[in-house]
């Protein structure tokens, strides 16, 4: 007897271990985009202001950086994807580069370990970071790629720069980790 074009009434467990991966992948999205910033308060018009001087700007960016690092990382995600639109073999490399950047920084629901070690989330950032830049300098589009990281820098840092950071929370021990120590 044939059971063809019936609905099967049980899952299989190879059906109910991908069910259950892309559950815990929606969770952990979830999870991860939770640590980014509404875009409502990173763009609050009544926040912006020009800094008192040079400690000021860099209390601002430091400050900003730490509370804002998600939202920065989509941020120069985005620019360099838009620069790539006409090279698609570097928008290939690029996909590539995203789905790593899913699992390794966006997706992953404990702390990275690595030869015992555990590793924290601005270091997986920056080696991310390089490595992403550095596929993608070897597909060619070199010029495209330097000028979108340079847009997207500049873009943080403006932003960093005039984007008061007085009416913002953040952890003492992120920004005591990115203050410089004069001694």
């Amino acid at each position: 007897m044939t059971n063809y074009g019936t609905i099967p009434t049980s899952y299989s467990p190879t059906t109910t271990s991908n069910l259950e991966f892309i559950s815990r992948a929606k969770q952990r999205i979830k999870e991860r985009l939770s640590t980014r910033r509404p875009w409502k308060t990173m763009f609050n018009l009544h926040s912006f202001s020009l800094p008192h001087g040079l400690s000021d700007a860099v209390s601002r960016i430091l400050t900003n950086l730490s509370f804002f690092q998600m939202n920065y990382a989509i941020v120069l995600l985005f620019v360099l994807f838009l620069s790539l639109l006409w090279h698609p073999i570097s928008l290939i490399v690029f996909v590539l580069l995203i789905a790593a950047w899913l699992f390794l920084y966006f997706l992953r629901d404990q702390p990275l370990v690595v030869f015992g070690r555990t590793v924290n989330d601005r270091a997986v950032l920056a080696v991310m970071a390089v490595v992403t830049v550095g596929l993608l300098l070897l597909t060619g589009a070199t010029a495209n790629i330097l000028v979108a990281l340079l847009i997207g820098a500049v873009l943080v840092v403006v932003h960093a720069v005039l984007r008061r950071s007085d009416d913002l929370f953040v952890d003492e021990e992120e920004v005591d980790s990115l203050t410089y120590t004069d001694s």
